[in-house]
């Protein structure tokens, strides 16, 4: 089982308490309100959410979460995040339970058995990782009992994403999955250079131009930590249309330091 790293630090470590704190991100002036009725549609293939403490993007990622919870529950969610600790593998699965304390989070057995045969499975890897364990909570909310498929990029780059885009579409197969891509977006710039900054890459996101995201993110130096699972969800999901949902930054939920924030985005795709 691969147990907790960030509990008690970017989210409460009591359960009643992680609860209550999930429910104050939808409740939030910032955030899109509870999830209501379940409209059963089962449009949406993917979505992207930050993963920063709830504290700061907890809100912004409450709006995708809704929009899970209100289109329809799938069978099974692909969580791609970004290495922020220097793993050795350009791109690894985690096929252990993530145990949060809501309790533990399965594995989607057929899906990983799959990706296996594509990608290494070392839980080791994710041992300190936060980009993901943080929307498994979240999932746990909305979804009484969430089958997962983890897996950590440690290589961005497009080929990278192009190759594990192809291998998730393919171990999905005949499955009903929703991507989950996590990301916060330009980090540690003036509050009006981020919003400026974090456009030129939503607007990009938005038109379904990888290879113009991409560009903008390299050329213009934007430190949006999660490129790779965003470009990944994009590649294997083929929506029809994406929408972002909310953009807020760290200045917006906690009121510190608008001369260095962090942006945060929350977007879905949808399918025909």
């Amino acid at each position: 089982m691969r147990y907790p790293a960030v509990a008690g630090r970017f989210y409460p470590m009591d359960r009643d308490e992680l609860r209550n704190s999930i429910e104050s991100c939808f409740t939030h002036p910032l955030g899109p309100g509870k999830p209501s009725g379940c409209t059963g549609e089962r449009k949406i293939s993917a979505v992207v959410c930050p993963h920063a403490g709830y504290s700061c993007s907890g809100m912004n990622a409450a709006h995708s979460f809704k929009a899970i919870a209100e289109d329809g529950l799938p069978e099974a969610y692909v969580l791609i995040g970004p290495d922020h600790y220097g793993i050795p593998y350009n791109v690894v699965m985690c096929g252990e339970e993530y145990l949060t304390p809501l309790g533990p989070c399965k594995i989607h057995g057929e899906i990983a058995a799959k990706m296996r045969e594509y990608i290494p499975d070392d839980p080791r890897a994710h041992t300190m990782e936060h980009s993901i364990e943080v929307e498994v909570p979240f999932l746990q909310y909305i979804d009484t009992d969430p089958h997962i498929v983890p897996i950590i990029m440690g290589d961005q780059d497009i080929r990278s994403a192009r190759r594990l885009s192809e291998q998730i579409a393919a171990a999905c197969k005949g499955h009903d999955v929703v991507i989950i891509a996590s990301s916060d977006m330009a980090h540690y710039v003036p509050k009006d250079v981020g919003l400026r900054l974090n456009t030129l890459v939503m607007d990009r996101l938005v038109a379904k131009d990888m290879e113009g995201m991409y560009n903008e993110v390299m050329s213009k130096r934007i430190t949006v930590c999660g490129y790779g699972p965003i470009a990944t969800a994009v590649m294997a999901a083929r929506p029809e249309s994406i929408e972002v949902l909310k953009y807020s930054d760290s200045w917006d939920s906690t009121g510190y330091d608008p001369t260095s924030v962090v942006g945060y985005m929350s977007a879905k795709m949808t399918r025909p």
